[in-house]
Formats: structure tokens, sequence, C-alpha cells
């Protein structure tokens, strides 16, 4: 059988110089650190602050924003809804009425019933083209404040990192991109004609509704 060793146990003395070296180390790096600079410069810690607050500041407007886009979107999905509702009621009353009624003066009221439908579809494209351009104004300040948000964003790291060494002069820029005005020009039709879609397709399906009443009537 093997034999057994006894287990040593070893004691290690501690070393306080060492130790002392080490709190000295950590002591200085907290010194040399960027945030303790700033919070015993008072005009850095005071850039600092106002910044956080604006920070916030944006937060909250850009929250609000994007709670508002969502409203209009779903008021916009109502009345394309409403539209499509209507004219499908519509068309459903007119095309069961010309069944019944075969009489001949029936088809030389057709503009009545077209006049009705184009108006009503007037209606509905003017409040829906307001709600896309209330979409896309709020979209547009939207975009303004995310790009500022996120300059302030910028400057706020670099004084962080910086410490008493940021200079205070500095102010948050824009960073919105210049465009030409040959490619504003070039882009700006197809721009709108994808922003107001909406309006676009509610038009041409107004356009295609107006002579259906005729064709119902008449059956031409």
């Amino acid at each position: 059988m093997a034999e057994m060793k006894d287990a040593h146990i070893v004691e290690i003395p501690v070393n306080e110089e060492h130790q002392e070296k080490q709190l000295c180390v950590m002591t200085a790096a907290l010194q040399n650190h960027p945030l303790t600079e700033i919070s015993s410069s008072p005009g850095h810690l005071l850039l600092l602050k106002l910044w956080q607050r604006e920070e916030d500041l944006f937060n909250r407007k850009i929250g609000v924003k994007e709670t508002r886009m969502d409203s209009i979107k779903r008021e916009i999905f109502q009345l394309c809804s409403f539209f499509l509702i209507f004219h499908g009621i519509f068309l459903t009353i007119l095309f069961t009425s010309s069944s019944d009624n075969k009489e001949e003066h029936t088809c030389k009221k057709w503009w009545i019933p077209s006049l009705v439908s184009i108006s009503t579809s007037l209606v509905f494209v003017s409040l829906a083209q307001v709600k896309l351009f209330r979409y896309w104004k709020v979209w547009k300040q939207l975009q303004r404040e995310r790009n500022d948000n996120r300059a302030l964003t910028r400057c706020i790291q670099e004084l962080r990192m910086k410490g008493s060494s940021f200079d205070l002069s500095k102010e948050p820029q824009c960073g919105k991109r210049m465009k030409s005005s040959s490619v504003e020009i070039k882009w700006k039709p197809i721009t709108w004609c994808s922003q107001y879609l909406v309006t676009i397709c509610l038009v041409c399906f107004s356009g295609l509704l107006f002579p259906a009443s005729k064709f119902i009537l008449c059956g031409v």
C-alpha cells in the first residue's frame, strides 16, 4: 500500500508594500480618469449635465413623433378601408337597382350615380392627401431631430473621453448631408410619387369607377 503523505499548509506572507503600491496605482488612475476630471471642473460638469438633459429631451420628442406617425398611419388605413367599403356597397346597390329596373330612362341618368361616386371619392382622396402631408411633415421633423440627437450624443461621448481637455466652445454639428440641386431636382418627382402613392392609387381607382355606373345601368 502507498504511504499516505501528510498535507502541508503553506502560508504566504501578505506584502503590505505591494498592496500599497496597487492602491496608489488605482488612486492615480481614478484621478486621471476623464469623468473625475469632469467632476472637478465646474464648466465641463455643467456642460455635461446640460447636454444630457438636452439628449433626454430629444429622446422624448422622438418618441412623441414616432407615436404620432403610427397614429397617422392608422388613420390613413381607416380612410382607405372606408373608401373601399363605400364603393363596394355603392356598386352593389347600383347593380341591384339596375337588375330590378330595366327601363330606358335609368340609362339616361347614369351620370347621377357617377357624380355621387366621384364626389365621394374626391372627399376621401382629399382627406388622405392631408393625412399624408402631415405624416411626411412629421417624418422630416423626426429625421432632423434624430440627426441632431446623434450629433449631441457624439459630443457627449467625446466629452466623457477627453475630460477636462475637451473644448468648451465646441457645439454639436448637425449631421445632415448636403445634396446638390441637380440631384434633388432629378429625384424630386420620383420621391413625391413614392411618398404620395396612396393618393395616386385612390385617384386612379376613382377614375376607373366613374364610368362604372354607365356600364352597370346601360349595359354598354
